[in-house]
């Protein structure tokens, strides 16, 4: 074993410990489960091959889905319900599909994530007051204006400190390297939480063996109700899509072997297999864990599989220390980690240069927002698909008049039932008592209603003599 690998393991269980833990709190369930899903992350992800230096465990990208899960099928469901999505995502690597995530259109994936992280940013300012949130994310962004009055000023002030050291520690990088920013400012939070005895919310600590709980057969009977096969779903599609994205961003920081999706995909399925057998939180690949161990100078997987080690021998010897972090600093990591998945930097971008992208984005993030996350990729999907035929449907007509002889039509593009208005439009402007030639061999597609429609238009011109020559493709 490389001294490079032992030490990025040590750094990524660091970054690792209270994410894990913070996630957890914010999905509703026992900070345990959370450390649960790192743990199988690193030793049963992490021995499995795909991405070699990418870390796996529970992602902020998922919290605001499976809070709602809990909420509408109960804590005891999750479990099922993450195995189930397990399985899937097996299905999908064997079936060698895990290379089609990268079809999704990359709008509709920022989209997701801002959606995400507003909601996440909304309901977690009210966890750093120790401050009850309304359930819907409308609910939790109108609140905000009388939150002020509600919260506790002393918890406020630990979750906004939390956050300060958190967007300013990262610039001594060689502090942040030796000790992550995540560790220190919840190390910080809670130690001065426990100095001054501030009377702040902490984490509860029920035990890793009460806090898992394996799928009863009522559990499983549950996977025939539609709405929870559409949250299986929903948790294998958006955790495949999350890992293999962070796969590919991983694969541009380091020089080693690239990712194969297939088998990354399958990787991923077995570590939720197990997970959901567990009782755990979904586990998806994270681009800030993953990171943390490129940087640190990790050369194998490893270093991933050790930092599994080392959170379940943290879990094993000293769980109590989990019942000194103050929830204010949980969530203030968490705001901070909402932020990071907003896009600030490419809206400028898009704007100038994609604005049919900035559309589907923003109308993606509000649809979820205003709904719901699985509702709200739905549409930003249907609306990016719309786009995309919207954009190829380009037809263009050449008129070209030889006197006596007559008049050449010439249609080029795409011809589909988006761009017929225009087609129909710039035939039926035609002079009615000349002859007319309308060459088709220009079109590369043409669909039925266009193909119907130019033939009733020849139809109609039955005192005229038209020509058609057509070579479509």
């Amino acid at each position: 074993m490389r001294k490079a690998d032992l030490f990025a393991s040590l750094v990524v269980f660091l970054v690792a410990l209270p994410l894990c833990v913070g996630v957890a709190m914010a999905s509703g369930v026992p900070a345990e489960l959370g450390l649960v899903t790192g743990i199988v992350g690193g030793l049963v992800a992490g021995i499995l091959p795909g991405s070699s230096l990418q870390v796996s465990g529970p992602a902020a990208g998922l919290t605001v889905l499976v809070y709602e899960a809990v909420q509408s099928y109960g804590v005891r469901a999750l479990g099922v319900l993450v195995l189930a999505a397990g399985l899937v995502q097996l299905g999908l690597g064997v079936l060698r599909l895990g290379r089609w995530f990268r079809a999704v259109s990359v709008s509709v994936v920022q989209g997701m994530l801002a959606g995400i992280g507003l909601v996440l940013i909304a309901g977690q300012v009210y966890a750093m007051g120790d401050a009850t949130a309304p359930a819907s994310g409308l609910g939790k962004i109108a609140g905000l204006v009388s939150l002020p009055g509600a919260a506790d000023p002393v918890a406020l002030a630990i979750g906004g400190a939390t956050v300060v050291v958190l967007l300013l520690w990262p610039r001594w990088r060689r502090g942040a390297l030796v000790v992550p920013a995540p560790l220190l400012a919840v190390g910080l939070a809670s130690a001065v939480t426990g100095v001054f005895e501030l009377s702040v919310r902490r984490v509860e600590v029920r035990g890793l063996l009460d806090a898992v709980r394996l799928p009863s057969p009522s559990d499983v009977g549950r996977l025939t109700e539609v709405g929870v096969i559409g949250t299986v779903l929903a948790f294998a599609l958006i955790a495949s899509a999350e890992s293999l994205f962070s796969a590919a961003a991983v694969d541009r920081l380091h020089r080693g072997p690239r990712t194969d999706y297939d088998r990354e995909l399958i990787a991923q399925g077995a570590g939720n297999a197990v997970c959901g057998v567990l009782g755990a939180l979904p586990m998806t690949a994270v681009i800030v864990r993953s990171a943390a161990n490129v940087q640190a100078g990790a050369r194998t997987k490893v270093s991933r599989v050790l930092h599994g080690v080392w959170l379940l021998l943290f879990t094993a010897v000293v769980p109590g220390v989990l019942g000194l972090i103050p929830v204010a600093a949980l969530a203030g990591l968490l705001v901070h980690a909402g932020c990071k998945l907003v896009p600030v930097r490419e809206l400028r971008p898009l704007w100038r240069a994609h604005r049919g992208e900035l559309v589907v984005l923003t109308v993606t993030a509000v649809a979820i927002v205003a709904g719901n996350l699985f509702e709200g990729v739905l549409v930003g999907l249907a609306l990016a698909v719309a786009k995309t035929a919207w954009e190829i449907s380009h037809v263009h007509i050449e008129t070209e008049d030889r006197g006596a002889s007559g008049m050449v039509v010439r249609v080029v593009g795409n011809a589909t039932f988006l761009r017929l208005p225009k087609l129909l439009d710039a035939l039926e402007a035609l002079p009615h008592d000349r002859d007319v030639r309308l060459e088709l061999g220009g079109l590369r597609h043409v669909d039925h209603a266009c193909a119907a429609a130019l033939e009733g238009w020849a139809a109609g011109r039955d005192h005229e003599q038209v020509a058609t020559s057509r070579s479509t493709t």
